[in-house]
């Protein structure tokens, strides 16, 4: 922002002065144990300073906060599950998993969200890991570089035992990234686990209850594209299948099918960009 001249005058100079401090902060408290390292951040940013000049309650409140928050960081005991964490990583990680238990009644049962690096070192009746897709867990820079691939592996292998008694691993074989529509295969971590232990759940092809309907609750049964509910199709990457949505009309019409091959797939595609990758199954022949 700096270097391109997007800000001027007090605001680049601002800017300037605070990364200056971070750049300052981060090499002179690098060796420090986090307690001391959190008590430097507040003094040298101001923080202290500014809430010492509040006037009232509210001030003095902020500075226990404050002073509480150095008394945590001196109480986070860093272990070897955390070795591939930075100390300050690992006690936001392990802050923000408190403060998600705090906000549940005890008696209440509750979702908590989290990362894999949160969930070490706790266990939970059902788990839910979602985003099983190569390129996004692994990502797709573990994939192009070895060496983080088995990282990743590991990260797979925390998340999996979390689960006391079930385990729901999920991956979306149509994704919409960027403005564009991409194809993942499942992620291989979910091909390594013991056949035995899996039960693979589909969402299957029905042309009798449409994915979706028109504005007006009427379901399309066909439209000027010359496609139908329940025309027979055959996609050039998905083989054979059924339409089993219809919507939009024109240069806008977009297309739903259910196709099953090697494995049931759910799959859209606009009519104007499938071109000759969707042709009628019958006159394909």
């Amino acid at each position: 922002m700096l270097q391109g001249k997007a800000l001027a005058g007090r605001a680049a100079s601002a800017l300037q002065r605070f990364m200056e401090l971070i750049d300052a902060l981060a090499q002179e408290t690098a060796d420090m144990p986090l307690h001391v390292q959190t008590d430097r951040v507040i003094k040298d940013s101001g923080l202290r300073t500014m809430y010492e000049q509040e006037k009232g309650e509210k001030g003095q409140t902020r500075i226990e906060n404050l002073e509480e928050l150095v008394t945590a960081t001196r109480q986070f005991s860093y272990n070897d599950e955390d070795e591939d964490l930075m100390p300050l990583q690992a006690f936001l990680s392990h802050a923000a998993l408190e403060a998600g238990e705090g906000q549940a009644d005890t008696w209440q049962d509750a979702v908590q969200l989290m990362t894999l690096h949160s969930a070490k070192g706790l266990e939970f009746p059902q788990v839910f890991i979602v985003g099983m897709e190569e390129g996004m867990f692994p990502s797709q820079m573990s994939l192009d570089e070895g060496g983080r691939l088995e990282e990743e592996r590991r990260l797979a292998y925390v998340g999996v035992t979390r689960a006391m008694q079930k385990l729901t691993l999920t991956y979306a074989e149509t994704r919409r990234l960027y403005g564009k529509e991409v194809y993942h295969r499942p992620s291989r971590f979910i091909g390594e686990l013991p056949e035995e232990c899996v039960e693979e759940v589909r969402l299957r092809a029905t042309v009798s209850r449409p994915v979706s309907h028109q504005r007006m609750g009427t379901p399309l049964a066909e439209n000027d594209t010359g496609y139908k509910l329940g025309q027979r199709v055959r996609h050039a990457k998905f083989g054979e299948g059924t339409i089993v949505n219809l919507e939009g009309s024109g240069e806008h019409s977009r297309l739903q099918g259910g196709f099953s091959g090697a494995r049931d797939q759910m799959a859209g595609c606009r009519v104007c960009e499938a071109g000759n990758g969707l042709t009628d199954s019958h006159s394909a022949g």
